[in-house]
């Protein structure tokens, strides 16, 4: 009776706290969380008023019926949706929750032509189900712990046993049992404990919203997040190969996907290096492009007041802005003020003479190559590293595009997640895993970066 004391004073100033009392048991379950008809069923037409049995766990014809050991499991329970029934001798919790949950609808950041069109929603049973119907195999494992000191959010670590790489698992659940914080409501959050941050502007790991992008990760040996009350889940290790080539290019012939994967690739340094390409040739190197179209850019800018750089910085900063007001506003007419807002201001700006009808160009081509890039995360990279390009070249020209470009491959070598090279499977390079990035080829291997079990199909 120790626990139904502190209880009642705990809750004394929760509205939804209820507690019911036949005979000497007692009935206790916040009126937000629980589900009345499942009271109803589970436990107040069960239990009989005249004679109560030591073990009231045999009644209860609820699925899921724990047994209570100590305070801190009562209230986790408690506050998850369970009603606690409290006996002389006995304390038990029975999983009465109540449905609070969107039905699973079509990915949003993820849209495909092809495949499967289910993604998360913020449930952890529905999001584990999405998962198990396309893996029935008992190798499957999760392991479970509750993150936050208030929220007691929680999260489960999932891979294949006999795939996945035991090293890694135990990195990964050696951290989250590190984490010290109030709470946390989303992966996003969950992704700074994982790993620094400050050592790289690209990410490294992989959020998505997509169930079978989580098998294909799984397969391969890669560890899998999923957290409650979150519609995404964290992919682990996650390389820069991986954001250049989404889930969908499995489901399209492999000719004409090649293709697309080399598009991908040229477009990642188009939205790094062209805006530093174009402030080097026209303030620096002018000797390294033909006359006539040199003299064509400078008749473009005879009435631009501004120095290349500058006029370079105001015009990516104006797209900066715009992509950020699509990302804002409501979707219904997000898209139309941004694209009126290009046509409007890349206007105006020409006709006052601003910046140049050439600017405008560099700048559109520099967007359009990063828009083919969906994690948010690998946009903001490009970003930081066009800035840093642009800056360089207009001090060193073309000298210092290729300074930079050399730094980058240092950068994205250097830079290690879980102790896995981020410039894998080119540097160090491994063909096995190249064939499951950045080139489409029947591939009956796994990395030996991610599993100890290489074979994925004999044949």
């Amino acid at each position: 009776m120790n626990f139904l004391s502190r209880l009642l004073d705990e809750y004394v100033e929760v509205s939804d706290f209820v507690v019911k009392n036949i005979k000497d048991v007692y009935i206790i379950y916040l009126e937000s969380l629980a589900d009345q008809d499942k009271i109803n069923d589970y436990i107040l037409k069960i239990i009989p008023k005249s004679f109560i049995p030591k073990d009231i766990k045999k009644l209860i014809p609820a699925p899921n019926v724990k047994s209570i050991k100590s305070y801190k499991d009562l209230n986790l329970y408690l506050n998850t949706g369970f009603t606690i029934i409290i006996n002389k001798k006995q304390i038990i919790a029975v999983e009465t929750k109540a449905s609070l949950n969107r039905s699973v609808d079509k990915p949003s950041t993820e849209a495909t032509l092809f495949g499967p069109k289910d993604s998360f929603v913020e449930n952890y049973q529905t999001n584990l189900g999405l998962i198990k119907r396309r893996l029935k195999s008992s190798n499957l494992k999760d392991t479970t712990i509750n993150i936050g000191k208030y929220t007691k959010t929680m999260c489960s670590v999932l891979y294949i046993d006999g795939v996945a790489k035991t090293d890694i698992v135990h990195d990964i659940m050696k951290k989250l049992e590190s984490i010290d914080i109030d709470g946390v409501n989303d992966i996003g959050q969950l992704k700074t404990f994982l790993i620094n941050e400050n050592r790289n502007v690209f990410p490294g790991v992989k959020i998505t919203e997509r169930p079978d992008v989580i098998t294909n990760a799984l397969l391969l040996g890669k560890i899998v997040l999923i957290l409650d009350n979150s519609p995404y889940a964290l992919i682990v290790p996650a390389f820069l190969a991986d954001f250049i080539n989404p889930i969908s290019d499995n489901y399209t012939k492999a000719l004409n996907i090649n293709f697309l994967k080399i598009l991908r690739i040229v477009c990642f340094f188009i939205a790094i290096i062209v805006p530093a390409f174009y402030v080097a040739v026209t303030t620096i190197n002018q000797e390294t492009i033909p006359t006539e179209l040199l003299i064509n850019l400078q008749n473009q800018r005879i009435d631009v007041p501004f120095p290349a750089l500058m006029e370079c910085i105001m015009a990516l900063l104006i797209c900066e802005i715009l992509r950020e007001s699509d990302i804002r506003f409501p979707s219904s007419y997000g898209s139309a003020i941004s694209i009126l807002g290009g046509l409007v201001l890349g206007e105006a700006a020409v006709t006052s003479g601003i910046v140049s009808p050439i600017m405008i160009i560099v700048a559109a081509i520099t967007f359009i190559s990063s828009m083919i890039f969906t994690d948010q995360e690998v946009i903001n990279g490009l970003r930081m590293w066009r800035f840093l390009f642009l800056f360089v070249a207009s001090v060193f020209g073309l000298y210092g595009v290729g300074l930079s470009i050399i730094l980058l491959f240092i950068n994205l070598c250097n830079y290690e997640v879980f102790n896995k090279p981020y410039f894998y499977p080119v540097a160090p390079f491994d063909l096995t895993y190249l064939k499951e990035t950045l080139i489409k080829s029947k591939n009956i291997r796994r990395s030996r970066y991610l599993s100890n079990n290489r074979i994925k199909e004999r044949v």
